[in-house]
């Protein structure tokens, strides 16, 4: 085993407590200002993990590390390992944007997004990555 082959893995494992982390507080609706906050933080430890275990994983794969997030996303899908690589970019700026304002509007057009658009993308990903994981 490489050790680009045990660092993809390793951050996979990482990613998926995220996502099974993020998963599980999108269950509740009608969220309380303490909630709202666990879930933003959750999803943005989430966005990150995807970008950076779906860079690893392309290392794997035999392609040139990209130095952005956007274009690790744009990379997988024009290698044809996803197609909704837009839907996760998305991901990333509703995330810029709460970074930058916590306001309760902000909140809730990203929570929209989020639960519509991104958790779609981050569902997808997890499961190609999870069956890469098991060859």
């Amino acid at each position: 085993m490489q050790h680009s082959d045990i660092r993809w893995k390793q951050r996979f494992k990482n990613f998926e407590k995220a996502f099974m982390s993020l998963k599980e507080a999108l269950l509740k609706q009608d969220l309380n200002e303490l909630e709202r906050n666990g879930l933003i933080q959750r999803f943005e430890f989430t966005i990150d993990l995807s970008w950076k275990v779906l860079k690893d994983y392309l290392e794997e794969e035999g392609f040139v590390f990209k130095q952005s997030p956007k274009e690790t996303f744009r990379q997988a899908q024009e290698a044809g390992f996803i197609d909704y690589a837009q839907e996760l970019i998305d991901g990333l700026d509703t995330r810029n944007d709460l970074s930058h304002d916590y306001s309760e509007e902000k909140f809730l057009k990203s929570e929209i997004i989020l639960r519509q658009q991104v958790f779609h993308a981050l569902e997808k990903l997890y499961l190609f990555l999870l069956s890469e994981h098991k060859k």
